[in-house]
């Protein structure tokens, strides 16, 4: 990514907070990479270096600055739209694909070379995929040091480390010290216990319409699976068959806390890329309402919620079988249907604090934890039973069981490394996923911002003209070419514009 040393080096003096998360300065002289908002003395012109990636400054040599942190700079997708194979590797790298797997199997999944994936990386980041996943560990290990009082071994297993030594080797090439040292103030040590509690902070680029958003899970949320109070949002999770839960609300300085609690540790950094893909914290604000406001239509409706997010999924097969359930029904109606589903076929939360350990962690206590009894059901435990028994038609309920089956037979089905195109196609061909569905599993699990599901009768009405008129499909689709690349976020505008979401999850 070519980057503008003369302009830069102007946002770094002005301490430019738009720029935060955008680019990373690498100063020569003292071997410390910032955040372009670093409080820290403005070096010389001659004696910074800027990066796209904070993996590029890391694999140029430098280290992280302890000042400004740059492990809290919001995480910007300001590469999207310049290469969608880099997009999709970052998503997968970010939940876990180079953890136990080789870039090869990578870019097979992404349909390129070895070579050509490698090539993309250093174009686009300035950093090799594997550097990536490593300053990702590293930022996260820094951050956990910084935000939590868990013993080293436990920040190195939360960060991804595959062991201690290697953990502390690369701290101390790094940094010159271990990373006790950077642990401030000498806070005793508390372990996560066996629930494996940690809080930890997620930001993001300011405005972010937390009402919005916490609305939207709120009208959705599943009885036994998530739950809304108090001005947070939490659920419960699976992964690898362990169990735990999840709660996020709103903190200081433009983050959200999450409080998590998850038997396994090593899972903590599949745990943050989920949430930080459920709640969108990696867009751009100021980007993308840029684009939406030049159709007149959208201005004011991005001049209204300016920080309107694009909520995503957990998981893409809970979220195909919601949307098939909620197909030609009101969106209270689905999350209901889907509360019976969970509770009859979702297995029941294990591994829950016991009563002294509640009364102990009464500080991070989980919002609406004793509203969540289960988790969603397995692809396996659908595919097994008659889900007619719901009340639901019968082609609705063959419809499950084969998107069931289908998920067991390729695991990867949701996967963020096909194309949009080949996704919707591959998605369409599943009995009971129509292009409607297709559309809205790649919105909210895929991640595409370019997804659009033109013939929803809520985008639809909420283009109805000044005369009455409401356009068909094909023209909606047709009006919708000008908001490329962010129709999934004139999607969420139009649907926030109609007061009610419906068709979110009311097939057309």
């Amino acid at each position: 990514m070519d980057l503008d040393h003369d302009a830069c080096y102007r946002a770094m003096c002005a301490r430019d907070a738009r720029f935060d998360g955008r680019l990373f300065c690498g100063v020569k002289t003292t071997g410390i990479y910032c955040r372009p908002v670093c409080p820290a003395r403005t070096p010389k012109r001659e004696n910074v270096t800027f990066y796209a990636a904070a993996a590029a400054a890391q694999g140029a040599g430098f280290r992280p600055c302890l000042r400004c942190r740059p492990e809290t700079a919001p995480e910007l997708a300001a590469w999207r739209g310049t290469s969608n194979t880099v997009s999709r590797a970052l998503s997968l790298i970010e939940l876990g694909a180079l953890d136990e797997g080789s870039v090869d199997a990578l870019a097979e999944r992404l349909g390129v070379g070895e070579r050509q994936l490698r090539r993309l990386f250093h174009r686009h980041l300035g950093a090799s995929p594997i550097g990536v996943a490593q300053t990702r560990r590293v930022l996260l290990a820094k951050q956990l040091i910084h935000e939590t009082s868990l013993p080293m071994a436990e920040v190195a297993l939360a960060a991804g480390f595959g062991s201690i030594r290697r953990f502390n080797e690369i701290f101390r090439q790094l940094f010159g010290r271990p990373p006790s040292a950077l642990r401030r103030g000498g806070a005793t040590e508390v372990s996560s216990g066996s629930t494996g509690e940690v809080m930890i902070l997620l930001r993001y680029r300011p405005p972010y319409d937390w009402p919005a958003m916490l609305s939207f899970l709120r009208a959705r949320a599943v009885p036994g699976l998530e739950a809304v109070s108090g001005g947070g949002y939490a659920r419960t999770i699976e992964i690898a068959r362990l169990h735990g839960t999840v709660s996020v609300r709103p903190a200081r300085g433009n983050a959200l806390q999450a409080t998590i609690r998850f038997p396994k540790l090593s899972a903590l950094p599949t745990i943050i890329a989920r949430l930080r893909r459920v709640f969108d914290l990696a867009a751009d604000p100021d980007v993308i309402g840029a684009h939406l406001a030049e159709d007149p239509v959208l201005a004011p409706l991005v001049a209204a919620r300016p920080g309107l997010r694009l909520p995503g999924a957990w998981d893409g097969f809970e979220l195909a079988v919601r949307a098939v359930l909620g197909q030609q029904i009101t969106v209270t109606a689905a999350a209901g249907l889907a509360g019976k589903l969970v509770a009859s076929y979702g297995a029941p939360l294990a591994g829950q604090p016991t009563r002294s350990e509640t009364a102990r962690r009464t500080a991070t206590a989980s919002v609406g934890s004793d509203a969540l009894t289960h988790v969603f059901p397995r692809p396996e435990r659908l595919a097994a039973v008659d889900l007619s028994t719901l009340g639901m038609p019968r082609t609705r309920a063959a419809a499950l069981s084969s998107l069931a089956a289908a998920v067991m037979a390729d695991p990867e089905i949701f996967s963020a490394g096909r194309s949009l195109d080949d996704t919707i196609t591959e998605l369409r061909a599943l009995s009971g996923v129509g292009e409607w569905t297709a559309q809205y599993i790649a919105m909210r699990e895929l991640r595409e911002p370019d997804a659009f599901p033109a013939a929803d009768s809520g985008l639809m009405r909420a283009m109805i003209d000044a005369e009455g008129r409401r356009p068909t499909a094909s023209e909606l689709l047709a009006r919708s070419d000008r908001w490329r690349p962010w129709r999934a976020y004139a999607a969420q505008h139009l649907w926030a514009s109609c007061g009610t979401g419906r068709g979110v999850e009311d097939a057309a």
